[in-house]
Order: C-alpha cells, then structure tokens, then sequence
C-alpha cells in the first residue's frame, strides 16, 4: 500500500503534468524535481508552484507547447528527393519553433563547419539536451555511415526526431532521458552539450562534472549562451567563462574555443 509520502508525490506530479506544456515532459525528470520540492516546503501548494518554476526554467521557456509534430513530419515528407536546399530551408523554418535553435541560425552555416573542423569527417554523435538541434544534421561535417543517438526529456518531440531519422534513413535513435538520474555510456567520436551545463547546474551542481569524467568520447562540444531569451548580454560571458574554467579544473583536456554573438563554444578533447 503506497505511503501518505508517496501519495503526496504522485499527486503533485500528477497535478504539474496536468498542464499541456509540462504533459510534454520526462515523467522521471518531473519526480525528480518535484520530489526535491515536496520534501523542502511539506506544504503541496508551494511545492507545486517550485516545481513548476524549476521546469520552467530547465525546459519550459524553450518550449512552443502546440507544435504540431505530425504536420512537420509531413512537411519533411513531401520534400523532393534529394534537395538539399529544400530540406535546409524546412529544417531551419522548424528550428525556429525552439529558442535555443533560433538562436544558432544567424551562425548555422559556420558554427558546425568552424568549431568541428579540426575533427575531419565524423561518424558518431551523441546529442544531449538535443531539442531539435538534431535537424541541424545537414550542416555537420559527417561520414556517409555516420550513428546519432539523440537525447532530451520532451517525449512528443523525441518522437517526432526518431520518425525524422527514419524518414531520411538515419543511423541512431531518440530517446527520453534525464540526465540527473541517467548516465550514458556509449563510445562515440563526438557529443554534443549546447548550452546544457547551465541547465544541468540549476538541477545539481554535480551532474556536469561528473559526465565530462565518465563520457565516453574523445571530443565534446560545450557551449553556453551569452545573451537571454530577451537578448540581453548581462555579463553572461565573463559569468559563463569563469564557471567552465571551474568545471574544467583537475581535467586533461585539449581546449578550443569559438565565440559568437550568441553563444560562446568549447571543443574539448582528449
């Protein structure tokens, strides 16, 4: 028979998901935090109103809650085979939907091309926190075979990039997970964290540090914002560059840096 304590949580969660936005959400990650919350306020009201508040800052502001994923999905479908041009043009019309994509696409055509060209050719990625970023694909510098495993906690979203990888006959999958209770161990050349730490870092400071330790890679691509979702810079940079130089203290990587109007990123290898 379930506890008082487990009532409370399944309830609370029960009530965050009743919301079409948060419904979107890893239900793991929803315990999680919401769990944190019941056990530092008792009280369920204000545990809600944390909770909601911490999922809103981890993933609710980069949301568009009423996209229509299958309508997308079409959209792609009805491309004609083999146009490059058409399928750029689609993809970064869909990127514009999330914010953290939007913000990349005055760079796009130099960001992938620029930070990873020390890597040659590269045939294996792990997308963390991916969002859509997994439609930027066109402008990575890939083998022909190339593997990309695809990783966030937006279930409708992780849906429609696993239907999009097999439409364009891509190697890899798209899975729902958070990365607060979830470490991944696959071997890939390349993974990817655009602006993740700072999200990783309201969850639990620890959660960053220990997957540059156990990541099974020899490159990762970190990045980190320098302005709002309002377009503000409020010293973002400076903010920014001192926290990767903490998280970086007591590792043994090769570091390359590239800055951009919007964001600022670290290639780090082994």
């Amino acid at each position: 028979m379930p506890s008082d304590a487990d009532t409370r949580l399944a309830d609370l969660v029960r009530e965050v998901r009743s919301s079409p936005k948060y419904a979107q959400l890893s239900m793991q990650l929803v315990q999680n935090i919401a769990a944190k919350e019941l056990q530092k306020f008792g009280s369920s009201a204000k545990a809600l109103k944390a909770t909601r508040a911490r999922l809103h800052q981890l993933t609710g502001a980069y949301l568009t809650p009423k996209l229509n994923y299958a309508q997308w999905l079409d959209n792609f479908k009805a491309l004609p085979p083999g146009d490059s041009a058409a399928l750029k043009a689609t993809a970064s019309a869909m990127m514009r939907l999330h914010n953290s994509t939007a913000e990349r696409l005055p760079t796009l055509d130099t960001f992938y091309a620029t930070c990873l060209k020390s890597l040659g050719a590269i045939n294996s990625v792990l997308d963390l926190a991916c969002g859509l970023n997994p439609l930027a694909i066109p402008w990575m510098p890939l083998t022909e075979n190339f593997t990309y495993q695809a990783v966030d906690v937006v279930e409708p979203m992780m849906a429609f990039i696993a239907a999009y990888f097999e439409l364009f006959g891509i190697q890899g999958n798209a899975t729902v997970q958070d990365l607060s209770s979830w470490v991944p161990t696959e071997s890939v050349q390349l993974v990817l964290m655009l602006k993740l730490v700072p999200l990783l870092d309201q969850m639990d400071k620890a959660i960053a540090p220990r997957l540059l330790e156990v990541l099974n890679t020899e490159h990762i691509l970190l990045s980190y914002p320098l302005r709002s979702l309002g377009g503000h810079a409020k010293g973002m940079r400076q903010t920014y560059t001192q926290q990767f130089e903490k998280l970086m203290a007591g590792l043994s990587y090769t570091i390359q840096t590239f800055e951009y109007s919007n964001e600022i990123a670290f290639l780090l290898s082994k």
